[in-house]
């Protein structure tokens, strides 16, 4: 196939045409919406590092909710800011808690919506850590414990899936031995596998106020510059009893979704985390770029790169182009 008998731009020349020959496409139903709670009620304060994003109380997380699944998108994740924090996260499972609260809520008001349960501790301990800290050091074995306390607690609220989002060793094993000794086997698990020790999770350290009080999390989240790591991670997951395996962060990582895709007969998810969507949404602020195309190029190559469902703080303007 040769200039000039085959010309590729035959097939450009119209919107049209461009429809028909077009390889991947974007669906509200790929988007997954992330939402974060406080205490208190009518409760709607925008997130000063990251742009038409809010903390929410419950109502007003209801509210959204019903927003988002009346564009089309058929998940949200919830992450709470606790009143209370201390030194084990114990409020992450107190029945009464504020993912409870909103789980149950949107179960009510909202029915069809796939609810997620980010199990993570960092927004509900003292220290900032992912776990129990003993000496200065996180220990994997007693997190476990409460990993499945939190996890029990989040199934009884009607979660349909849980999010551990940790990266500490046997997470996902101790999150479904859980569920299954308790009668919550239909709960569904979604590992973030591969979650690297990145520099652009700082806007929802701010939105969640859980950045670390000392030192970081290297010590447990991957490190950057390595890719075969991230297929043990994910094949020990599903071993374990994952359901979804995700990569974390999306745009400097679709490497690892593209392989992680090529390699797993799983659903694969990726988060397109807080600092890229402020970094688009800075950008667009300041005029230096065209928002909508920008924010469903970088959608597109997610989806592209071979991941099955997006978590974005793009979902509402994505859909409602999509729309």
């Amino acid at each position: 196939m040769q200039y000039p008998d085959y010309r590729p731009r035959r097939l450009r020349r119209t919107e049209n045409l461009r429809r028909m020959i077009c390889e991947t496409k974007l669906d509200p139903g790929d988007f997954i919406y992330p939402l974060f709670l406080v205490t208190g009620k009518g409760v709607q304060k925008e997130i000063s590092s990251m742009p038409g994003q809010y903390n929410l109380s419950v109502d007003k997380a209801v509210e959204m909710a019903k927003k988002a699944h009346g564009l089309g998108i058929p998940s949200v994740i919830l992450f709470a800011i606790p009143e209370h924090k201390d030194e084990v996260g114990s409020e992450a499972w107190n029945d009464r808690g504020l993912v409870q609260q909103a789980t149950r809520a949107i179960k009510k008001q909202v029915p069809g919506l796939v609810v997620i349960a980010d199990t993570c501790f960092c927004e509900y301990t003292s220290h900032g850590h992912c776990g129990v800290m003993i000496k200065g050091e996180l220990d994997n074995d007693a997190s476990l414990e409460n990993l499945q306390r939190a996890t029990i607690s989040y199934a009884k609220a009607g979660a349909d899936i849980i999010a551990p989002p940790g990266m500490l060793d046997g997470f996902v094993g101790a999150a479904r031995e859980a569920l299954e000794t308790e009668g919550f086997e239909k709960v569904a698990i979604m590992a973030y596998s591969a979650k690297y020790a990145s520099a652009f999770y700082g806007p929802f350290r701010d939105a969640a106020d859980c950045a670390p009080q000392e030192g970081d999390r290297r010590g447990y989240q991957m490190d950057p510059a390595n890719a075969r790591e991230a297929l043990r991670e994910v094949t020990l997951d599903i071993a374990e009893g994952a359901d979804i395996v995700m990569v974390k962060p999306a745009m400097a990582y679709l490497d690892i979704v593209r392989s992680i895709s090529d390699e797993v007969d799983l659903p694969v998810c990726a988060y397109n985390v807080s600092g890229e969507y402020a970094m688009v949404k800075a950008a667009a602020m300041q005029g230096w770029i065209d928002y909508d195309r920008v924010m469903m190029e970088t959608l597109l190559s997610m989806k592209r790169a071979g991941c099955d469902m997006i978590i974005t703080y793009h979902a509402l303007d994505a859909a409602k182009l999509l729309g």
